[in-house]
């Protein structure tokens, strides 16, 4: 069978490009089809066989694709797909527009529906997150959005089959695409941690991309009233506001190996997560290591912390909310054994079985 897999762009490491590698582990001769790649920053597809669209040629497009939304449209359907028998898109933005001939079929793995058109266009609107072109976004945005919704819509009606990476983002599929989906939880490498010895450590922990949405504040502003360390690794646009708000028991890491990581999560007391999600593999990662998470009660992390037994929620992004749950925390025993086994369920052995059922089913 001819396959070939499709990302948005493969510019940073996250939870998109980890469901890319589990495919390319699959199908490890598949070309992976993409609007740009920055292979200085993704080392782990060093060997795949990587196509990038013509942007890949355009200034500033490889660090700042955010800048061409319309331009990424035709670059997915400049593509030609007519050699393949299955195309597998990983899509949170244009990937899943890609036009494929009828023999070819298309199943198209959604995170989100893409987030700045739909369910965060007023978050990413207050604040885009693009440094000095954030003002250059607000202004254009507004001006596009209607017509990108439309070919959004469109374009979620090209694949033959569609996965949500969640019930919240089934639910979002339905909602703005008008479309029945199948969930699979995305791949986590649980095995990481298998052979590792945790201890438990006098630190709170966040891991993840510094950029709005994820809402690190919260936590940056709940351990430094509280004076209860936390470590921070990530790098993106909210550092330098992050560090202005911090006090002295918060402490940046920027960006680390998976191997450094692995050891902050092993260390740790607990694991934060803010943001309202689509899925969240940092919890799953935390949970792996046998570390409670306390995360905000709604979106994909509600659907894979346990409140009471893996972990406990906070039920409003805000400040007070995240203290109480920091102070509750610090009163209660959990059972680390139930915490790990719980994590299990989210393996990349699960997902790949998931995968290939889809397949199996559909070809």
């Amino acid at each position: 069978m001819r396959v070939a897999i499709v990302h948005d762009w493969l510019t940073n490491l996250g939870g998109g490009e980890r469901v890319v590698e589990a495919l390319h582990e699959m199908f490890p001769e598949a070309p992976i089809y993409t609007s740009v790649y920055d292979k200085d920053r993704l080392k782990l597809f060093t060997n795949a066989d990587i196509r990038t669209s013509f942007l890949q040629k355009w200034p500033m497009a490889i660090k700042k694709h955010q800048l061409y939304p319309t331009l990424r449209t035709l670059a997915f359907e400049s593509f030609d797909f007519s050699q393949y028998d299955l195309v597998i898109s990983s899509s949170s933005a244009e990937s899943k527009g890609i036009i494929t001939p009828t023999g070819t079929t298309h199943i198209s793995y959604i995170h989100t529906p893409t987030r700045y058109y739909w369910s965060g266009y007023e978050d990413y609107l207050e604040s885009p997150g693009l440094g000095i072109f954030s003002p250059l976004a607000k202004l254009i945005l507004p001006r596009l959005v209607k017509k990108m919704r439309r070919w959004d819509f469109a374009a979620a009606q090209r694949p033959d089959f569609l996965v949500a990476n969640s019930n919240t983002v089934q639910k979002r599929i339905s909602q703005y695409y008008k479309r029945k989906s199948a969930v699979i939880n995305p791949p986590v490498d649980i095995d990481r941690f298998a052979s590792q010895q945790s201890k438990d450590g006098d630190y709170y922990l966040v891991v993840g991309r510094l950029i709005p949405y994820k809402r690190v504040d919260l936590a940056v502003k709940a351990c430094t009233e509280l004076g209860k360390k936390l470590v921070v690794v990530g790098v993106g646009p909210e550092l330098k506001k992050l560090k202005s708000i911090a006090g002295d028991t918060v402490v940046f890491k920027g960006a680390l190996s998976d191997k450094h990581i692995t050891k902050l999560y092993l260390g740790c007391k607990a694991f934060i997560f803010t943001a309202y999600e689509d899925f969240g593999i940092t919890p799953v990662e935390a949970m792996a290591a046998g570390k409670p998470v306390i995360t905000y009660g709604f979106g994909g992390a509600a659907e894979t912390v346990v409140d009471g037994e893996t972990g406990i929620f906070f039920k409003e992004q805000t400040m007070q909310s995240l203290m109480a749950a920091i102070i509750s925390l610090e009163d209660k025993v959990f059972n680390r054994d139930k915490i790990i086994k719980r994590a299990k369920l989210f393996s990349k052995e699960n997902f790949k079985a998931n995968i290939r059922n889809t397949i199996k089913e559909h070809i």
